[in-house]
């Protein structure tokens, strides 16, 4: 793991238990008991059928690049150092979620969409943790 100076994102009582499990290196998603739906971002109520009987379930954290784009300039200071940025859509394993995340580590600069990839826990700003992505050596 690198450790990284970034902003940090702001923890919401709907994200809090995300973020707590991302410190534990575990990567969670909410499941709408009603309706059978993975959710990502988290919520109080589930985007398809509004139900409240939302549950969190532990992710693989494994997945599939479904779009990406790399950052070369115009971010703000804290970034500058980690430029290229490879910013992307990761459509978990789980079905029915995408996550935005950066892609990182060995072969980021030609990663593609749909190549496959998982998550690394990467300390940020001391030991607050992100959820960021490598591509997967096959």
């Amino acid at each position: 793991m690198t450790e990284m100076k970034r902003p940090l994102p702001e923890v919401s009582p709907e994200s809090k238990p995300f973020w707590d499990a991302v410190q534990e290196d575990k990567l969670l998603i909410q499941h709408c008991n009603s309706c059978d739906t993975n959710i990502f971002y988290p919520r109080r109520l589930c985007p398809e059928c509004w139900s409240k009987d939302i549950s969190w379930i532990e992710a693989k954290g494994t997945g599939t690049i479904y779009s990406i784009t790399t950052t070369y300039l115009g971010t703000t200071s804290e970034f500058t150092k980690e430029l290229p940025i490879h910013v992307a859509y990761i459509e978990l394993d789980e079905g029915g979620v995408r996550m935005a995340s950066n892609i990182i580590g060995e072969g980021a600069e030609t990663a593609k969409i749909g190549d496959r990839v998982e998550v690394d826990f990467v300390k940020a700003n001391g030991d607050f943790k992100l959820p960021l992505f490598q591509l997967i050596k096959s």
